[in-house]
């Protein structure tokens, strides 16, 4: 019996079947090989092992097991890669009630059936022909609307209620998808959506789960809502953490390292038709910190598509706000005057692509705003300025771009920056949204520990996973490693390097080694592996190279703890304290010079 849903898992599926279904993989003798998905990769450095089931990027560093690849390409936690594996292993997660399973999947198969309902009208019916010929007309292509699984509600009252009702569903459960409405005076359900272009909404995994609604002829007097009515929260779809499109856009956001962030359901299928794929669209609501936070596991660049606000309390001031906070670099697609983003791509595509390529910096953008809409020649005007920069400039995490903002205010009300930074003291910090608990951690058992997964690296730490992949290539290099040159290394490398060069030692350390140690293991092997060495490379002189960037390293480590005790002891006015460390100062600076010259 397998230990963990994990375990199972791992059983079931083959990491490159698993990595081959999202890169393109070349077989190289017993691996496969294919550029990398997680950075611009001229030479192929990406690559798979089916004997060890790992995968890793000699470029980035980045590597793995599946459920670290699922995270890296999907932008999700490990709670959502293990779901999303699971599903595709057909492993069932058992910490999740019965009953709120079971619910969730007739919920699941509600929608699914409902956007299948609705696209069926699309092309069937007569008024869903009608809807058909609009799209066309705003300029969509056939596969466009299969892609994006448009369909149309019927102008009755129950048609889709009765529909379900057919295939065994209750009314109660219909009313939970949020797809019906119950009328507290007779007591009776009926659609929600009613003569509407629908729009299917999609998780990550490209599930239906909710849906919005475009009337596209007069709204019925009996109608509900106006041009646009959306779902409302239900078990499977929560509008605040939604982004429309992203099923469709991930990749394309790591891949081009920046989101193009729109108003409408129509603006994100026009531009991602018109090759812009790196786009999503908020789901009626202002942006809010769980949608910023899931766009930042993809890129840390945002632009926006829409109108911008600069004063006042809007809700798209407050997202970008918001998005500035959490450290994103925002910049502003400036729209021509009475259009959106589906109408310019619409009518020149080389203007859209010119929009974005002269995208203003949210800098720049605001400046410029604030100088057009108030005179900083009068007193009233400085103070408007003042008023609405200073707290974006209060939001901004990073202080070197925050001084640089005070700077160019300080300029603009021709008044000292000392000035400026005062009353910015003045100035409250934003409240930030606070994250709601992951629900989907509940389902998952508590005790399971995370697989194998190489996050970013260091220097030092790519320097010495180098070395150790030179020793396990050519075990020959061990003997140029010194008693002396063991200190220089981390603990976990410097365990592994016994491991290596110790018989007697690693008998003892592979019973007892920590899952990550043998997992790094494991991967330096591989590196090993597939290492392609120029035959003309002195690995003597390699090898010596590599430890003298360590040593320099250590010692750079060294300076900085050195330099910080020195400034507590300025501040402690202890003379003899500082003049000892100064001296340890100079010695570590030799060294580092004379090895750095040498």
């Amino acid at each position: 019996m397998l230990d963990s849903p994990i375990d199972e898992i791992k059983n079931r599926l083959d990491i490159v079947d698993v990595v081959g279904s999202y890169v393109k993989l070349q077989k190289t003798g017993a691996n496969y090989r294919a550029p990398c998905p997680f950075h611009s990769d001229k030479k192929p450095s990406f690559f798979v092992s089916p004997s060890r089931q790992i995968w890793h990027c000699f470029g980035c560093g980045k590597g793995g097991d599946i459920f670290a690849f699922i995270r890296e390409i999907e932008g999700v936690e490990f709670g959502d890669a293990l779901k999303i594996l699971a599903q595709r292993a057909g492993v069932e997660l058992k910490r999740e009630d019965p009953k709120i399973k079971t619910e969730r999947k007739r919920l699941f198969e509600i929608c699914e059936l409902s956007c299948q309902f609705f696209e069926k009208q699309l092309e069937k019916s007569e008024n869903g022909k009608k809807a058909k010929e609009y799209l066309l007309k705003r300029g969509l292509k056939e596969e466009t609307i299969k892609k994006w699984r448009l369909g149309y509600a019927p102008n009755n009252w129950r048609s889709l209620s009765d529909f379900l009702v057919g295939k065994g569903y209750t009314r109660e459960e219909v009313l939970k998808a949020g797809l019906s409405l119950k009328s507290e005076k007779k007591e009776n359900y009926y659609d929600r959506f009613r003569g509407r272009i629908m729009f299917p909404v999609f998780n990550i995994t490209s599930q239906v789960i909710g849906f919005g609604g475009r009337v596209f002829e007069e709204v019925k007097k009996n109608d509900e809502g106006g041009k646009y009515i959306n779902i409302s929260n239900t078990l499977l779809y929560d509008k605040s953490r939604t982004l429309y499109g992203l099923n469709m856009a991930n990749l394309e956001i790591r891949r081009k390292d920046f989101c193009i962030l729109v108003e409408g359901y129509m603006d994100a299928i026009m531009v991602n038709q018109s090759g812009f794929e790196n786009v999503v669209a908020a789901s009626g609501t202002g942006l809010t910190e769980y949608q910023l936070r899931i766009l930042k596991r993809y890129s840390d660049n945002l632009f926006t598509a829409f109108d911008m606000d600069v004063a006042g309390d809007s809700a798209t001031k407050r997202g970008i706000d918001l998005a500035q906070s959490l450290g994103f670099n925002i910049k502003v697609i400036t729209m021509p005057e009475d259009l959106d983003p589906a109408d310019v791509v619409l009518k020149d595509i080389k203007l859209w692509e010119d929009l974005v390529k002269n995208a203003k910096t949210i800098h720049d953008f605001y400046f410029e705003k604030v100088l057009k809409d108030f005179n900083r020649d009068t007193i009233e005007g400085k103070k408007e300025i003042a008023k609405t920069i200073l707290p974006i400039i209060k939001n901004i995490p990073n202080k070197i771009e925050q001084t640089l903002w005070v700077k160019d205010l300080s300029e603009i009300l021709n008044v000292k920056e000392e000035d400026v930074f005062e009353e910015l003291k003045k100035i409250p910090t934003s409240q930030n949204f606070k994250l709601e608990d992951n629900k989907i951690e509940e389902e998952i058992d508590k005790n399971i520990k995370e697989p194998f997964y190489v996050s970013s690296k260091t220097k030092k730490d790519m320097l010495q996973e180098y070395l150790i992949t030179l020793f396990l290539k050519f075990p020959q290099l061990a003997s140029y490693l010194k008693e002396e040159d063991l200190r220089l290394f981390s603990p976990q490398y410097l365990q592994i390097i016994k491991t290596m060069t110790s018989p007697q030692n690693a008998n003892y350390l592979d019973k007892n080694l920590e899952n990550n140690i043998k997992n790094l293991i494991d991967m330096l092997s591989f590196r090993a592996e597939v290492m392609e060495i120029d035959p003309g490379i002195n690995l003597e002189k390699e090898f010596q190279y590599c430890l003298k960037e360590i040593k320099v390293l250590n010692i750079k480590d060294k300076l900085n703890e050195i330099g910080f005790k020195i400034r507590e002891a300025e501040g402690q006015n202890n003379s003899s304290q500082i003049q000892k460390l100064m001296e340890d100062f100079n010695s570590y600076s030799k060294i580092k010079n004379d090895l750095e010259t040498s």
